[in-house]
């Protein structure tokens, strides 16, 4: 048993479960991490599979509200609709996600230079999004149109380059469409929901056969680790977003993508 690894999956897997749900990207967080810890994944499965505790983390916290609308789906036209219009933002990650699948584990995945400087790139255009004096028509993620559940999953696939954040291009997206900030923050979570569980999945068969047993130790100590840091997060993160917005975040984006970008330029 190789103690330092497992203590590398445990401070990847809290990465994990702090950076899932708030815009600042969790992958290129553990990708980076990674990088300068020199943790090896296979197939970089261990950065995709982890967020099983992050998903079951959000299953958990929104369980009550989940059971309600599966006992209110075949009675309830507007739950329906919500459902249907996650499905439809959902839509572009799997046709995307799987067509690119390769190329983004293998090129983009390897390139600390392009988080870094997409991290930056996103802080700016967050802190931007934030500062904006919107108005916005919704106020509840029920009441989005089609159109812009669609829109919102188009912007989603954005984060499959590590560093742009699947919960930041999906909140962008949702703020310019129309809708509030808690608002925007709420349907990531639900968003995630699919996505999250489409991604473990397809990488999971994708992995199937270089996962060893090492391997698949460091991915239950990374899962457990980011299981209980992501229900934290989720429990608290639309509150804070109500009361501070989404500047600290940026800040945050702006700050790490700096530091990143200055150690690989001088350490490689």
């Amino acid at each position: 048993m190789d103690t330092q690894s497992l203590l590398d999956a445990a401070v990847l897997g809290l990465i994990e479960g702090l950076t899932e749900f708030i815009p600042v990207s969790s992958t290129g967080h553990l990708l980076l991490a990674g990088h300068f810890l020199g943790f090896e994944s296979p197939g970089r499965a261990f950065e995709v599979l982890i967020q099983l505790g992050a998903i079951l983390a959000i299953l958990s916290v929104y369980s009550t509200r989940l059971i309600k609308m599966l006992r209110d789906l075949p009675t309830d036209p507007r739950t329906r609709r919500f459902v249907v219009g996650i499905l439809v933002a959902f839509l572009p990650a799997v046709v995307i996600g799987a067509a690119a699948h390769d190329f983004i584990k293998t090129v983009l995945f390897e390139s600390p230079m392009l988080i870094c400087i997409m991290l930056i790139v996103g802080g700016f255009i967050l802190l931007i999004v934030d500062r904006l004096d919107l108005n916005p028509r919704y106020r509840d993620i029920m009441d989005y149109p089609m159109a812009v559940y669609f829109g919102i999953g188009v912007a989603q696939c954005l984060a499959m380059i590590p560093g742009v954040s699947r919960s930041g291009s999906s909140v962008v997206a949702a703020m310019a469409f129309g809708s509030d900030k808690r608002a925007a923050a709420e349907f990531s979570f639900f968003l995630a929901m699919p996505t999250m569980v489409g991604a473990f999945a397809f990488d999971l068969y994708k992995n199937r056969d270089v996962i060893t047993s090492a391997a698949a130790l460091n991915i239950v100590v990374g899962f457990v680790m980011a299981f209980i840091a992501g229900v934290f997060v989720v429990r608290h993160l639309l509150d804070f977003v109500s009361r501070r917005g989404f500047a600290p975040f940026a800040y945050w984006r702006i700050v790490v993508g700096a530091i990143g970008l200055a150690a690989v330029l001088t350490f490689g």
